[in-house]
């Protein structure tokens, strides 16, 4: 096991405009994340940061200068964590993210935080300040064994513990369930135990591009000898069945179950204690931005 390199950079800002449709600024208090999941798809930011180091091995925490006049992000959304967990072990000592929130704190500025910790639990005082907060979390199997081989966060039973504490609270949550692995997460399964504590469930397909494919194909090839077959179907001949299959499943468990179920859009409200929606974003990446910004606008 590898040591953790951990620097301190300084940034002019840690908020950058996004382009992503739920959201119109980025924050990312963090380089890199100490929590390496195996599937990362923010790999791709190691060629940005000069690091040589295997990713998940090494993290940069940025030093920011004040926010200058934070009312002109009244409105806005920030979504913080897009590409690094603002709430991995780094933050208990340097609060990064914390004080970020205090930065912005009566601002009118609305945030979304995804993470897969509990140390957010710190914070719930603070994030419950800002009007129509969200955080999620993300959950791709109840199986800890399974949990413990992809990634260093803390237990599902964790997170879900800090879902059901923020959501007690008043606060919207999201259970994230992604990356969905075709053949191992239980995604009825996930969605039952978690229905009660969030307002809003997320499914995203598991996508393997860059120096990951490997890296978990192997994994499937040497723990799960039988899936290789279907992995290979869906992620060298490009055979969407399964994902197809399992729609049509979700269309028939979240109707059994009450629950409304739609695609790709994120823009329905609806009261806090109504049953959570559940958004099926499989291949999300393949929208083209104007009908991404269209979506966004709806409602």
């Amino acid at each position: 096991m590898c040591d953790l390199v951990v620097k301190e950079i300084e940034t002019k800002s840690v908020l950058t405009k996004s382009n992503l449709p739920v959201a119109d600024y980025s924050v990312n208090p963090y380089g890199g994340c100490a929590h390496a999941c195996k599937y990362c798809y923010a790999s791709f930011m190691k060629r940005f940061t000069g690091h040589e180091e295997e990713w998940g091995t090494f993290v940069d925490v940025k030093n920011w200068p004040a926010v200058r006049n934070p009312q002109k992000y009244a409105g806005k959304e920030l979504f913080i964590g897009s590409v690094t967990d603002p709430y991995q072990p780094l933050e208990e000592k340097y609060e990064r993210t914390r004080t970020l929130l205090k930065q912005m704190q009566g601002s009118g500025c609305t945030i979304s935080i995804a993470t897969k910790s509990d140390l957010i639990l710190r914070d719930l005082d603070l994030i419950r300040t800002f009007p129509n907060a969200r955080v999620s979390w993300s959950i791709n199997t109840l199986d800890e064994t399974f949990k413990d081989e992809m990634d260093k966060g803390v237990s599902i039973e964790r997170r879900l513990a800090a879902m059901k504490a923020f959501h007690d609270a008043g606060v919207r949550t999201t259970c994230f369930i992604s990356p969905i692995f075709p053949g191992i997460t239980d995604v009825k399964e996930i969605i039952l135990r978690a229905k009660e504590q969030c307002n809003l469930v997320w499914l995203e397909n598991l996508n393997l591009r860059g120096s990951y494919k490997a890296v978990i194909m192997n994994y499937i090839r040497e723990q799960h000898p039988d899936l290789v077959p279907l992995y290979e179907a869906i992620y060298s001949k490009k055979d969407r069945s399964y994902w197809s299959q399992l729609d049509e499943e979700m269309k028939a468990f979240t109707k059994e179950q009450g629950l409304l179920y739609v695609r790709d859009d994120d823009s329905i409200k609806r009261p806090f204690d109504a049953p959570p929606i559940v958004v099926n974003y499989f291949f999300h990446e393949e929208i083209t931005p104007s009908a991404k910004k269209a979506a966004a606008k709806r409602g």
